[in-house]
């Protein structure tokens, strides 16, 4: 199932964590940064736990395959972008662990140019954002993000713009300065350092505008070249610290609330797990009321916990008319006078909030139907009395 397969996926994660920390400690040993020791030679553990993984995930796979069959690769939404994925992931791991192996029983095979295939198994976590509901909100979050790719790509587009314009700008109004030398020489090499080339203003510019610290690159500017500086410094930082940063977030934040709203698979387990939460409250509702415990409600037990103040807060908050609690129970018995668990939360949770425009028009249809066979039930007995006796 998709929970075992989830556990797997973080067990493996765990694994290339352990494997990874395993590898650092005898590269450490060769280079001497380290001493033989403390850690025991278990290379043949981890491959044969590797070996393990790929056969379970290949396994998996193959049967989600025969399982699906047309439906693995195109379902009713499209392309399973995760399916196919998950394809390219197996394949690349079993293929790398194969050559991997065969690397090192050939000497003459450089193994270097194997090593970004490996990390290609760390995406196999995102297979958990599909399967879990803990991470529910986090595949929102990734979801967002790739919708919202393009609405980053321009973003990130517009901010470089300004950047540029702002490093450009004080690269050359601070060329003057490299040789005034009625600045000091120490002065003079931090600009140089920071402001001296196209490529050096701009990446100072980027530390700036990101790293929360532009007093550091502002300060000495202002202090020690010209106090101007500071009204440009005050300017790009109200602009584009302040307003750009939260006016993207803002963007950002709108389409998460959008994409989570027009979620379908979201908002039927979130409608779920409210019907949930309600139908076990009402059930707590239903055995403290049953006093006698016998698993059945009278109307004498209905109308003492209903006297209950914190009781009738809480049916109101549900939208549940609670004033004349005989026709409550009258509702919701079937005609045997008693109440069951089952019959109390279908009940409740049907007369829950205010009628709605469905549930009015089926009433008035019934209600015209039944006008109209009471007029035919009339005539037919107009034309008996119309009738002359035998």
């Amino acid at each position: 199932s998709d929970k075992v397969s989830s556990v797997f996926i973080v067990l493996n994660i765990a694994f290339v964590f352990a494997q990874l920390q395993y590898d650092g400690y005898h590269n450490g040993i060769g280079l001497g940064f380290t001493s033989e020791g403390q850690w025991p030679d278990i290379s043949m553990t981890f491959t044969m736990t590797e070996i393990a993984f790929n056969v379970y995930f290949a396994f998996e796979l193959a049967i989600r395959m025969a399982a699906l069959r047309t439906r693995f690769l195109y379902n009713s939404s499209g392309l399973d972008r995760f399916n196919v994925f998950d394809t390219v992931l197996v394949v690349a791991s079993c293929s790398d662990f194969y050559l991997h192996l065969q690397g090192q029983t050939s000497k003459g095979m450089n193994l270097n140019v194997l090593r970004p295939f490996r990390f290609l198994r760390l995406l196999r976590t995102l297979r958990v954002l599909q399967s879990v509901k803990v991470f529910s909100k986090l595949k929102v979050l990734v979801t967002t993000v790739a919708a919202s790719f393009m609405a980053l790509f321009w973003s990130i587009f517009l901010l470089t713009i300004v950047m540029l314009m702002a490093a450009l700008f004080l690269c050359q109004s601070l060329s003057h300065a490299l040789q005034d030398e009625t600045i000091e020489l120490d002065t003079r090499t931090w600009i140089f350092t920071m402001y001296g080339t196209a490529t050096r203003s701009s990446y100072t510019v980027f530390e700036l505008t990101f790293s929360g610290g532009w007093p550091n690159y502002a300060r000495r500017l202002v202090e020690e070249v010209s106090a101007t500086y500071a009204v440009f410094f005050i300017v790009y930082i109200i602009t584009v610290t302040f307003a750009m940063f939260r006016i993207i977030t803002a963007l950002f934040l709108r389409d998460t609330l959008a994409l989570a709203s027009s979620d379908a698979e979201m908002a039927i387990q979130e409608k779920m797990r409210q019907k949930e939460n309600c139908a076990a409250k009402l059930l707590d509702f239903f055995q403290a009321a049953d006093t006698s415990k016998d698993g059945y409600l009278t109307l004498a037990e209905f109308e003492e916990i209903l006297t209950d103040e914190t009781v009738k807060t809480w049916m109101s908050i549900m939208e549940v008319d609670v004033h004349d609690a005989e026709h409550l129970f009258n509702i919701l018995d079937n005609g045997d006078g008693l109440v069951t668990p089952d019959e109390f939360v279908q009940g409740i949770l049907r007369l829950k909030g205010q009628a709605r425009s469905q549930d009015v028009l089926r009433i008035m249809h019934c209600c015209d139907k039944l006008v109209q066979d009471m007029a035919k039930l009339k005539d037919w007995a107009d034309s008996l009395d119309g009738r002359s006796p035998l």
